[in-house]
């Protein structure tokens, strides 16, 4: 009878590594100006990137709290949410610790009522407004830019 070795314990727990599940809320953020949209994007040099603004839950917090505590903390924007736009989910491996993580993030329509965006958080490097066409060019990942435009879609069906 032949055996099959079936590998170390290590390698065993790994395979059987439990899933980590993570929520985050976040935000696309629009202005109407000159008859075109604008959408407010956060951008880091390194690694380069440009996403929309999102974090995870504080204690308590609802998904829409989170979205408007996150958006204004990353873009410096007073923002008022308008309605929710739709939840994206990905899979992804954590750096750290090499952790496989399930994650759903809920974004919400919002417009800016004040602040400054050089009052921005210390995540992202810069954030700006972008010409609709131009944000969703600049997109690192393609369904934030698939939230953008149902997003886009929600306004034009408002007016």
């Amino acid at each position: 009878m032949d055996f099959v070795q079936a590998g170390t314990g290590k390698e065993y727990m790994r395979r059987k590594r439990r899933v980590q599940k993570l929520e985050s809320s976040g935000g696309v953020v629009y202005r109407f100006r000159d008859g075109k949209f604008d959408i407010a994007l956060c951008g880091r040099n390194y690694p380069p990137i440009w996403g929309l603004p999102k974090g995870t839950p504080e204690s308590d917090e609802t998904q829409l709290e989170t979205a408007l505590r996150e958006v204004q903390e990353e873009t410096g924007l007073e923002v008022e949410e308008q309605k929710f736009i739709d939840s994206i989910e990905y899979w992804f491996v954590r750096a750290q610790d090499g952790a496989r993580c399930h994650k759903m993030v809920h974004f919400y329509l919002m417009t800016a009522i004040g602040g400054d965006m050089s009052l921005h958080d210390h995540e992202f490097d810069v954030v700006k407004w972008l010409p609709i066409d131009e944000a969703l060019d600049s997109l690192t990942y393609e369904n934030e830019v698939k939230i953008v435009q149902k997003g886009i879609s929600l306004v034009e069906e408002k007016s």
